[in-house]
């Protein structure tokens, strides 16, 4: 397979794999097409290589920023911006997992928080289903929320070790 194959399936199928990690598909081919070039691009660029329009590639690379995933680079007589992917995968993942955290396990704890005190009789067994549900819920939540705690502020090394241990 020639490298331009090769790099237009990577971006074709990073984008696919994206929308699983909740963010859209072009935000992730550009995410993608930034990973595998050697320098960083201006959005001319990348609206040229994805063939996308100039406000969808803006509005893509901003969100790729605020998620930390992309930066902005100003070169030396440049007038342009120019932006570049972090490479380093262990940083993104930690960067992706953080976001998607902050963007949907947390609302869910909070909301698990105010459902878990619910009116009415503790010993009706509707009530005390509902009660026991969304308490197992929330416990599950609650762990699952401080191993990627632990997991964000791991480093690489570390984690994959403990993790190499856990399934041993």
């Amino acid at each position: 397979m020639k490298l331009t194959e090769a790099r237009q399936q990577f971006i074709s199928s990073w984008g696919a794999f994206g929308t699983h990690w909740g963010i859209n598909r072009t935000m992730a081919q550009i995410h993608a097409l930034l990973l595998v070039s050697p320098e960083a691009l201006t959005q001319d660029d990348i609206m040229e290589e994805l063939d996308i329009s100039r406000g969808n590639t803006n509005m893509n690379i901003r969100e790729l920023i605020n998620w930390g995933l992309v930066e902005r680079v100003l070169l030396p007589g440049e007038r342009k911006e120019y932006f570049s992917a972090e490479k380093n995968m262990w940083k993104v993942v930690k960067k992706i997992v953080k976001e998607r955290k902050k963007r949907e396990l947390e609302p869910m704890l909070q909301l698990l928080d105010k459902l878990e005190e619910v009116e009415g009789d503790k010993r009706d067994k509707n009530v005390k289903t509902f009660i026991d549900t969304v308490s197992s819920i929330k416990k599950l939540g609650r762990q699952a929320d401080k191993t990627l705690d632990i997991m964000i502020k791991a480093e690489e090394s570390w984690f994959i070790g403990s993790l190499m241990k856990i399934f041993k």
